[in-house]
């Protein structure tokens, strides 16, 4: 039993080495083509009135959130706060291409119902695909976002 968990561990060090390596000869980590933010959330909000759950991605050059591969966006709020959806997918973005732009970074704008005063939690799960001409990863992200009903 001993030997097979060396035998484990020593197969996890090797998958990890050479995951690492790949990355150093010249392939970019798909987590540094792209920032995320919740900035402009409602963090504080009245009991019985809405609040605003925001989320933005944010690409950088040579890189684009994918509309062909699947985009999901799964909210939860607990028992102070109601999202109005909590299943979106790319077409619930509020950003929309300009005309001549082949990308747009996605943003979504979900308002939330604070039902009862205390202190509340948004949970978030985000799943999209980053591209560049090389490459296209599959990303997943998680939050967790306090929000204070008064």
């Amino acid at each position: 039993m001993l030997h097979l968990r060396r035998i484990t561990s020593l197969a996890a060090a090797l998958v990890a080495l050479a995951s690492t390596q790949v990355l150093a000869e010249g392939q970019v980590d798909p987590a540094t083509l792209y920032e995320v933010s919740t900035e402009g959330t409602s963090t504080q909000v009245k009991a019985g009135e809405q609040g605003v759950f925001v989320l933005s991605i944010k690409s950088k050059a040579g890189a684009h959130v994918s509309d062909e591969a699947p985009l999901k966006l799964e909210l939860k709020g607990g028992t102070q706060l109601a999202p109005a959806q909590e299943k979106l997918a790319l077409k619930d973005s509020v950003a929309k291409k300009a005309a001549g732009q082949q990308f747009v970074d996605p943003r979504f704008e979900v308002p939330f119902k604070a039902t009862a005063a205390g202190k509340g939690t948004l949970e978030a799960k985000l799943t999209f695909f980053i591209c560049t001409e090389s490459l296209c990863a599959r990303q997943q992200k998680t939050f967790s976002l306090p929000v204070e009903v008064l």
